[in-house]
């Protein structure tokens, strides 16, 4: 099972990646997938809440996928990294709506 949390490492280290791009941009940065960046009045601030999320959600992965070093192969305690996830996703998409709520200029 070293070989998955190996996996699971890499991934957390490409939300990272993505969280230093982030704070490191000019400009304000998009968050999900091929969407354009929002207006926003404050870039840095902006940025700055992105990546810091960015970088919390790469640690909480991380966390969720240490039941990896620890279990056997096909354990039903999986079922907690099964769950996890998705939980984990919930939870960035409303930190980041609560992001834009703050930044974002509204016409």
């Amino acid at each position: 099972m070293i070989i998955a949390f190996i996996i699971w490492t890499i991934a957390a280290l490409l939300f990272m990646g993505i969280g230093v791009s982030a704070r490191k941009s000019k400009e304000a940065v998009g968050f999900f997938t091929f969407g354009k960046p929002p207006a926003v009045t404050d870039i840095c601030g902006y940025n700055r809440a992105v990546s810091l999320l960015w970088f919390v959600a790469a640690a909480v992965f991380e966390i969720l996928g240490a039941p990896f070093l620890f279990l056997e192969q096909n354990s039903p305690a999986f079922v907690v990294i099964i769950l996890g996830v998705p939980v984990w996703v919930i939870g960035i998409i409303i930190v980041y709506l609560k992001i834009e709520a703050k930044f974002v200029c509204r016409h």
